[in-house]
């Protein structure tokens, strides 16, 4: 639908027996953000991140993607998102150019030989498209991973910790990498990470879980000063412990 919110959360709720994963948060992001979704182990980034994907129903509330309800109405844009997770393998006895082949005529891609040579000049996997993905080491199938989520070109993106595995001189470049890609196409990007250094770099915008609900919401630079932190992670970590921003300070 045009003119609709890339990602917009309407009071979601995910219960799980009698446990609420997610327990009624709400917002929006806008096209060509990138955003922050933390939280400690439980806190329910993960079950947010697959009801935005569509691959789990919500118990109530509502997700749209690009104007199309989740998970109903899913098909009308799983062409135009993608997904990332250093820790979701794919095929390892395939080649990197066999893993993007496949899942490039599963997005549709175009000119998809010429769309994979691009992806290797770009993250610096040409020398590597020809050999097994399980003989790579752990940074560059990271790499592979990233390729593989960028495929597409798609509008709306979901990492999850996308520079594990990398030394920070190659982290540095991919996420640079990333920042360029949403400025250049205007695409919304929706970051998890225990990185919060990374976050503090890469993202306009922090969301804060905490039991399945938002403890926050800002800028990183707000979030700093309310909390009268100096980092991120100490704000994190204020938060995990449940100590209110004016408590901190």
């Amino acid at each position: 639908m045009p003119g609709s919110p890339p990602i917009a959360v309407e009071r979601l709720v995910k219960v799980y027996k009698t446990i609420p994963a997610v327990d009624g948060i709400s917002f929006t992001l806008a096209p060509g953000s990138i955003t922050g979704l933390l939280g400690g182990n439980g806190a329910g980034k993960t079950t947010t991140i697959a009801m935005i994907m569509g691959l789990t129903t919500p118990t109530s509330g509502r997700v749209t993607v690009l104007g199309a309800d989740m998970p109903r109405e899913r098909y009308r844009v799983l062409h135009r998102m993608n997904f990332e997770s250093p820790y979701v393998e794919v095929p390892m006895r395939l080649t990197v150019r066999q893993n993007l082949t496949v899942f490039g005529k599963l997005y549709g891609v175009e000119n998809l030989r010429g769309r994979i040579a691009e992806l290797g000049r770009q993250l610096d996997l040409a020398d590597l498209l020809d050999r097994p993905t399980g003989r790579l080491s752990a940074g560059q199938k990271t790499r592979v991973s990233l390729a593989k989520a960028l495929i597409n070109n798609p509008d709306v993106l979901l990492l999850d910790e996308p520079t594990a595995s990398l030394d920070p001189d190659t982290a540095d470049w991919v996420r640079a990498h990333l920042q360029r890609y949403c400025r250049e196409r205007q695409a919304t990007l929706l970051l998890a990470s225990h990185n919060m250094a990374e976050v503090e770099r890469l993202c306009e915008r922090v969301i804060i879980m905490k039991r399945g609900r938002i403890e926050d919401d800002d800028t990183p630079a707000k979030l700093l000063a309310r909390y009268g932190r100096r980092t991120l992670e100490e704000v994190f970590l204020d938060v995990a412990r449940g100590v209110s921003s004016e408590a901190a300070q």
